[in-house]
């Protein structure tokens, strides 16, 4: 395998690491993926109730939610109209900008995020913080990288 420019190869370890580090992303996914359809929303859709459940007044810009839930303005149209034709959310005009639209999470909304969280925790405990072993590994640490990595991606 050869190398160009400033590439560095990989240690043994580092090799041992990224080898499960896509199989494990994978099949989180597909399990998170799986135990939110049980709840009748995807992924995105979870999110997106998420975020806005977080948002002042439960009212967030789309071009914003978008980035937020990392997704395409597009998927974030599709997603936001669906989960409007279901009454879990508002598409409203943003009052100081004629060109802009928010996304405002309503009552039902709430409540399908309320009835969907206990999932989303078990979900995740399961797939993730369960394989943690707190002694081993600083959990804050962790979450500090994995944020350095969601905003450089």
């Amino acid at each position: 395998m050869g190398f160009s420019g400033e590439a560095v190869p990989f240690t043994e370890e580092e090799e041992a690491f990224l080898a499960a580090l896509q199989p494990a992303v994978m099949a989180m996914t597909q399990a998170f993926d799986k135990a939110m359809r049980a709840q009748g929303l995807t992924r995105t859709e979870y999110f997106v109730l998420l975020a806005l459940s977080k948002a002042p007044d439960h009212t967030m810009k789309l071009g914003d939610l978008a980035g937020l839930c990392h997704v395409s303005p597009p998927v974030l149209g599709r997603t936001v109209q669906t989960l409007a034709s279901e009454g879990l959310l508002l598409r409203e005009q943003a009052p100081h900008d004629a060109r802009s639209f928010n996304a405002v999470l309503t009552d039902v909304g709430r409540t399908r995020l309320e009835q969907a969280l206990p999932v989303y925790v078990a979900t995740l405990r399961r797939l993730v913080l369960d394989h943690l072993h707190r002694e081993d590994l600083d959990v804050a640490k962790l979450a500090a990288a994995w944020q350095r990595m969601a905003e450089t991606a």
